[in-house]
């Protein structure tokens, strides 16, 4: 009795009902699960058409190979050799696995000794760097900012002492001028013109002493004079490379610096000198009282005195009223004073975050500064080498500027404009002027007369009470 689906015995054999068949149980279940149907008669069927028989059950024979005890010593001895075989291959995968593992275990070592000398190299390089001097001379050593070692020349030291002993006598007796503007006054300053965008996203603005033109600088190293009167840029020069990243009048001349770390000086649009001491941006200019020192300050950590009569480096920034001290701020948060003659640190004014805005007042004793990102500007009474005065304008700060009689402070930001006033009779602080007009960088107009406000776009905004046709 076999199976008609296998050809062997079943070892549950059934028959069906309808053509007497007989199937393994299992094998018909599952064809008639998925066909319904016999599957030698292709007619209709379902399980309950098949019926169980009762039979012995079916010993397997065994095979012809193993009907005998020297076959099945064959059989096994087949099968130990066989995993005899297999054993020795996996022995050997395993060793050249472990040799490949500790190749790669070696390479990693070294690769990573190497990363760890080459990060060490590079950390003492720019070390190195920031403590290096540019300028000609003997090398110089330490964190705090370079200075040349062979100083100002004598020349240079004699006109900023007698600049200073000039402006120091007259500046405690000096009044406020006529016809300056008053706290009513400025009360009523209103935006009365706007200019086109002169420079894309420009930074860097600087008012002649008449008044009547402003010095631009763009990204795209253009400076530019902008004429009060024309409202348009009247004459434009070309740094050739880099950024700029400051500007400011020397008289008629311009001065402007670069993002790659040089300094030119132009008259009447020709390029009288050009300066690359520092090595990287130039961030800051200074004009000296004398009008004959200019300074520039870096990324370095040095900063450089230009002599302007000989148009020559006089050693390697901003300078207070009376011209013997200089300021300068840097991203570690610090403020250092320097006397010019010498060139050494006077005093060091820790700040909240890095510099981002500072100015001395006429009064040639304090120091107006902010912090990146503060809303707070702070003042210094550098004689008592202590904050005198803190102000909150609500919002991040890009530029503060004192006037010439000392008693308003304009700060600015891309949230708008603020005006401080400070009594000398009442000595009490004042808000004169608080206005949303965007400033990233502000300057005071003639007899503070007005105040011209470049905003984030490049655009110069003109403040005052006096009306004029807009742009």
């Amino acid at each position: 009795m076999l199976c008609a689906i296998s050809g062997e015995a079943p070892q549950h054999p059934v028959a069906s009902r309808k053509s007497g068949n007989v199937f393994e149980r299992r094998l018909i279940e599952a064809y008639i699960a998925e066909n319904g149907r016999d599957p030698v008669t292709d007619e209709d069927l379902s399980t309950d058409d098949l019926i169980e028989l009762k039979t012995s059950r079916i010993v397997q024979p065994r095979p012809p190979t193993l009907t005998s005890i020297p076959s099945l010593l064959s059989l096994f001895q087949k099968e130990w050799d066989a995993l005899a075989l297999e054993t020795h291959t996996l022995r050997q995968q395993l060793i050249q696995t472990r040799q490949e593992l500790g190749t790669a275990l070696y390479q990693h070592d070294a690769a990573a000794r190497v990363i760890a000398r080459l990060s060490l190299e590079r950390d003492e390089a720019r070390k190195a760097l920031s403590r290096v001097s540019v300028h000609s001379g003997p090398a110089v050593t330490g964190e705090a900012m370079q200075v040349d070692s062979t100083g100002l020349s004598q020349d240079l030291v004699a006109k900023i002492g007698a600049t200073q002993e000039q402006l120091s006598k007259t500046r405690r007796k000096r009044g406020v001028p006529d016809g300056w503007v008053t706290s009513e006054a400025l009360n009523s300053f209103t935006p009365i013109e706007k200019s086109k965008v002169l420079y894309h996203c420009a930074r860097s603005f600087a008012m002649n002493t008449r008044g009547d033109s402003a010095l631009l600088g763009g990204k795209d190293g253009r400076v530019g004079i902008y004429s009060m009167s024309d409202k348009a840029i009247v004459q434009e020069m070309n740094v050739g490379h880099g950024s700029i990243t400051d500007a400011l009048w020397i008289g008629d001349r311009v001065a402007a610096s670069t993002s790659t770390g040089h300094v030119k000086i132009w008259e009447n649009g020709t390029e009288l000198a050009g300066f690359s001491g520092h090595a990287g941006e130039v961030t800051a200019l200074a004009l000296h009282p004398s009008g004959d020192i200019l300074a520039s300050v870096g990324v370095d950590k040095s900063y450089i005195f230009y002599d302007l009569t000989t148009r020559s480096i006089a050693v390697q920034i901003l300078t207070n009223s009376d011209g013997h001290l200089f300021a300068a701020g840097g991203v570690d948060s610090q403020i250092k004073v320097f006397d010019v003659k010498s060139a050494t640190n006077a005093a060091n004014f820790d700040s909240t975050g890095p510099i981002a805005a500072m100015s001395f007042s006429e009064n040639g004793t304090w120091l107006a500064t902010a912090a990146n990102g503060s809303t707070i500007v702070s003042i210094w009474d550098l004689r008592k080498a202590a904050v005198l005065h803190r102000i909150d304008i609500s919002g991040p700060i890009s530029s503060v500027e004192w006037e010439y009689s000392g008693q308003f402070l304009a700060i600015g930001g891309p949230g708008g404009l603020v005006v401080q006033q400070y009594s000398k009779t009442s000595k009490a602080w004042s808000e004169p002027l608080k206005i949303a007009v965007a400033a990233v960088a502000v300057r005071w107009g003639t007899s503070a007369g007005a105040l011209l406000c470049l905003d984030t776009e490049g655009c110069l905004t003109t403040l005052t009470t006096k009306a004029i046709n807009c742009v």
